[in-house]
């Protein structure tokens, strides 16, 4: 057997539920992938809402989750890229699960230099960012206005632009300007009058304008950014007004490049919070807020970490910085992501060396003496 997420009615995260499904069989030119972790993105927040984006509604019920990292248990007839123990990263259909299939041509390999946590957040997140800044050709002429900056496809299509040489604006909560401008991003509160403020932030002219919070492009029209050079991802009514695009998730080659990036440390993607599966609820409420440093995830093997703030299966509030001073606890991306899930090793060894202990704590005229593990040193 198996476990899903899946909600069967709309509404906000309430509704979502985890239930036990019959463990799915891979057929011709498919994967079955025990998942690891599964990134949450904004439109599976508003499908599972019932809010029809280009005639795609959820037929009732129905699963959630789209990007998955994870490992080859089965694989279908005819596929011969992938065999049993590949790790590898890609997208689904209701990826939030303890094992899901997945056609062939959605994965590839993981690289061996990404934690779990952002692998399994990189096809929405990631290939969005790079169509987004390679589909305008941005460069060192542009400036640009990036909202919900501090979210995963904001915070990426910054590193993208930046790396491209162009000036980058970006708005969020104002508890996450230090984090912006960690990245070289100018940042913007939330709120009306975005325009005026940006034209106070800069004298340089607007010349692109990514629109990732939705419902901001008559600002982008106010600055006099072409329509062509205006994206946005959830916005329906500004496409069918303004005429400006929408940008999709792109495909493996963009991944691939994403991944590419990612592994050679030019771009990074901070993981904001990890939960767990039973979670699903409250790690959806965090994403709907719109506040979080890079993106929200869904754990399937968290462990158990020297410094973990918070004991299994919640591991919460991994505050994010990358060398700012900042209020809180100063924490790397890296330090805080590679440990969080793992493939079970780290959570048995400390089992195992919390059991020893116990052990060893009984008095020898209990009957357990243990002379031949004297000056051990503990497992890590």
């Amino acid at each position: 057997m198996s476990n899903a997420v899946r909600f069967t009615a709309y509404g906000g995260p309430e509704v979502l539920e985890v239930v036990e499904i019959e463990a799915p069989l891979p057929r011709p030119a498919e994967v079955l992938v025990e998942v690891y972790a599964a990134g949450l993105n904004p439109a599976e927040s508003a499908l599972r809402r019932g809010e029809a984006r280009a005639g795609r509604t959820a037929e009732l019920p129905a699963r959630q989750g789209r990007d998955l990292a994870g490992v080859v248990i089965a694989t279908g007839p005819g596929v011969e890229r992938f065999a049993r123990g590949d790790e590898v990263m890609g997208w689904g259909e209701g990826t939030q699960a303890s094992h899901v299939v997945v056609p062939e041509s959605q994965l590839m390999l993981k690289p061996a230099g990404i934690p779990w946590e952002v692998a399994g957040s990189l096809a929405t997140a990631g290939t969005m960012a790079w169509n987004a800044v390679e589909g305008l050709a941005l460069g060192p002429n542009d400036t640009v206005v990036i909202t919900a900056a501090a979210g995963g496809v904001g915070c990426l299509a910054a590193q993208f632009a930046r790396l491209h040489g162009a000036a980058v604006i970006g708005t969020s909560a104002e508890a996450r300007f230090d984090f912006l401008r960690q990245f070289g991003i100018q940042p913007l509160g939330y709120g009306p009058g975005l325009a005026a403020r940006v034209r106070v932030t800069t004298s340089a002219p607007i010349t692109a304008f990514l629109d990732f919070l939705g419902g901001e492009a008559e600002e982008a029209v106010e600055l006099g950014v072409p329509a062509g050079r205006v994206l946005t991802v959830l916005d329906e009514e500004a496409v069918d007004e303004h005429g400006i695009a929408r940008v999709e998730p792109g495909d493996l080659v963009a991944l691939g490049r994403v991944s590419a990036a990612i592994a050679a440390k030019q771009v990074r993607l901070p993981i904001a919070d990890v939960f767990a599966m039973d979670d699903v609820a409250a790690a959806y409420r965090a994403l709907d807020r719109r506040d979080a440093a890079g993106k929200i995830v869904l754990g399937l093997r968290t462990v158990e970490y020297p410094g973990q703030r918070v004991k299994e299966p919640a591991i919460k509030e991994q505050d994010v910085t990358l060398g700012v001073p900042t209020p809180h606890e100063r924490l790397e991306a890296v330090e805080a992501v590679p440990a969080a899930i793992g493939d079970g090793s780290v959570r048995r060894r400390h089992r195992e060396a919390r059991h020893q202990a116990e052990t060893d704590a009984t008095p020898a005229d209990a009957g357990t003496d243990h002379p031949d593990r004297a000056g051990e040193a503990p497992l890590p």
